[in-house]
């Protein structure tokens, strides 16, 4: 994953993104709010209820049970 700006409100995520949580490492404030851990696999989407970004996962992309 790219680092992203904060402001961003919309980030394509693959695989190795799973876990999901936001705000994510690659963040430049990336303690701007408390983690919160996002469900993208049921949906394919999640948004952020505290800064309001959505993640999407990229088309194609494959989840791994473990």
């Amino acid at each position: 994953m790219a680092q992203h700006d904060n402001t961003e409100r919309f980030i394509e995520v693959g695989a190795e993104d799973l876990p999901l949580h936001c705000p994510t490492p690659e963040m430049i404030a990336w303690n701007s709010h408390p983690r919160v851990f996002l469900d993208v696999v049921d949906t394919g989407e999640a948004l952020c209820p505290y800064c309001g970004t959505t993640f999407k996962l990229k088309a194609g992309t494959v989840v791994h049970g473990h």
